[in-house]
């Protein structure tokens, strides 16, 4: 009993002494309180997690763990996820959680699908791998590329080329430009356009077209030929009186200068998310893609859709193209492809592109770029799988019948003092806290608002994404209405118990 005691006695102080820790680090961190600082994006704070069982712990692990800063790893155990079933993952200890962020937007189809494992299984015992260089390839990866061509209909696309996850599917997306233009004999025509606090990914090139600080600070990034224009964030961003139309007309004008100042024979492609996803579920402004789409159109440059997050149902459309009526030369897709049971991403290319690239391919003897595993036989068996039951239990009606239930059951929040807009459609949702109700207002950064709304769901077993003091939700497909309402249960529970928090905080400042 005695040495229990000294137990408990030892965790509580290491916890406080943690707490400490993070409140400093965040006060240094966050600096100002603007919404764009950097550090206040892919925040996570596991010191309000309960602690492990003595013979299950794995503070100080071996791992260099993404978007994670060192003191959690160090100072603090993971959150260790063991299982997953359905819409719920259980970590190791059994405690169970239902996984309102779908992963990370991907688990469309849940935890344990049969026919994803059986379909990876099968693969396994036949073909574990080939590669599809040099003419060589696979029968799954010929097959995917076709059913996905036939699954994309905003328009007419040529080939697909196959990666491992979005970043890379955005990597290709630049060489491949780069190499169209160069075909043509534009060597000028160089630049990308993307927007503020967009994402397109963490590597080198995915990372420079992302919008948020965060992925550029340290890292030397963004690269020179990467330039952002307007966040098309109504709400947050629009001037007095000005209506939705009337902002996309402002932000489309902002575009044609930006492209008219730095030369339209220098710009090449602008790359868009349909709906901004790890930005904060920031859905386009009335007639935006059309305004935006006349401007491009007007000065040739090709418009890359990023479908990353929005593909396979999100929207309630098979595509956010379809949804927001885009007419892209380019789309990345991932995540949702294999219901992210295996890692794959594809780009569509429209065959305007695919003919120059195989043009200039014949004459310098090969389209140099690829990787081992594109088109991995394995990833493939499983995303041919996948979009079989999209197709076969018509994803998009379930998700168009479930998504009232979801988005009118957390938006009957929105009256909440800290809550300063809730926006979304489909399966996707955010959630943004500011100080009365303006976005003009933000909580002090060091008061970590979203962390501790993002802490009150886990208590109570719920996992979603923390931004700053933006939350998003981006539950499974599959949702029952049960599951749906237990989400809106806990969501409103924790944003309960985070008012209560505020409040405190607002009290001791006074």
């Amino acid at each position: 009993m005695i040495a229990r005691s000294r137990l408990l006695r030892s965790n509580a102080a290491s916890k406080a002494e943690i707490l400490v820790k993070y409140v400093a680090s965040a006060g240094k961190l966050h600096g100002l309180h603007s919404f764009s600082e950097a550090p206040r994006y892919f925040s996570s704070e596991p010191f309000l997690q309960a602690e492990p069982t003595e013979e299950i712990r794995f503070k100080g692990h071996g791992m260099l763990a993404p978007f994670t800063a060192g003191w959690q790893s160090t100072d603090v155990n993971p959150l260790v996820i063991d299982r997953s079933e359905g819409a719920y993952v259980y970590d190791i200890n059994g405690k169970k959680y239902i996984d309102a962020l779908a992963g990370l937007w991907c688990t469309a189809l849940g935890g344990n699908e049969p026919r994803l494992v059986k379909a990876a299984t099968e693969q396994l015992n036949k073909l574990p791998f080939y590669h599809s260089f040099w003419n060589r390839t696979t029968k799954p990866s010929l097959d995917l590329a076709n059913e996905i061509l036939k699954m994309f209909t905003a328009r007419e696309m040529g080939k697909v080329f196959f990666a491992n996850s979005g970043s890379e599917a955005n990597d290709s997306q630049v060489k491949l430009v780069w190499y169209y233009n160069n075909a043509l004999g534009r060597p000028k025509k160089k630049k990308f356009i993307a927007r503020s606090k967009s994402y397109h990914g963490s590597t080198l090139i995915a990372a420079s077209l992302s919008g948020l600080p965060a992925l550029h600070q340290k890292f030397d990034l963004p690269a020179p030929f990467v330039l952002h224009t307007d966040c098309p964030h109504y709400w947050r961003f629009h001037l007095p009186d000005e209506t939705e139309e009337e902002f996309s007309t402002r932000l489309a004008n902002n575009l044609e200068s930006l492209i008219l100042k730095e030369g339209p024979e220098t710009i090449a492609a602008f790359i868009a998310e349909p709906v901004m996803g790890a930005g904060g579920v920031i859905l386009p402004p009335k007639s935006y893609f059309e305004k935006v789409q006349a401007v491009l159109k007007k000065y040739d440059i090709l418009l890359i859709a990023d479908e990353v997050i929005t593909a396979f149902g999100r929207l309630g459309t098979m595509f956010g193209c379809d949804k927001y009526n885009i007419k892209p030369d380019l789309v990345s897709i991932a995540k949702a492809l294999s219901s992210a049971y295996m890692p794959i991403a594809a780009i569509l290319v429209s065959p305007e592109i695919a003919d120059v690239i195989h043009s200039e391919s014949n004459k310098l003897g090969s389209f140099a770029h690829g990787f081992t595993y594109s088109g991995h036989p394995v990833a493939c068996a499983v995303a041919i799988e996948a979009l079989k039951i999209y197709n076969e239990r018509n994803i998009t009606k379930n998700v168009n019948e479930i998504a009232p239930r979801f988005q009118e059951g957390i938006k009957a929040f929105s009256g909440s003092p800290i809550i300063g807009e809730t926006r979304g459609l489909g399966l996707i949702l955010g959630t943004e806290f500011v100080d009365n109700k303006s976005p003009n207002d933000p909580f002090p950064a060091e008061w970590g608002v979203g962390s501790i709304f993002g802490a009150e769901c886990e208590k109570r077993g719920m996992l979603i994404r923390v931004t700053g003091d933006s939350i998003m939700l981006s539950p499974p497909l599959i949702m029952t209405p049960g599951e749906v309402d237990e989400i809106v249960s806990k969501y409103g529970d924790a944003l309960k118990a985070t008012e209560e928090r505020i409040a405190e905080l607002k009290s001791n400042k006074n």
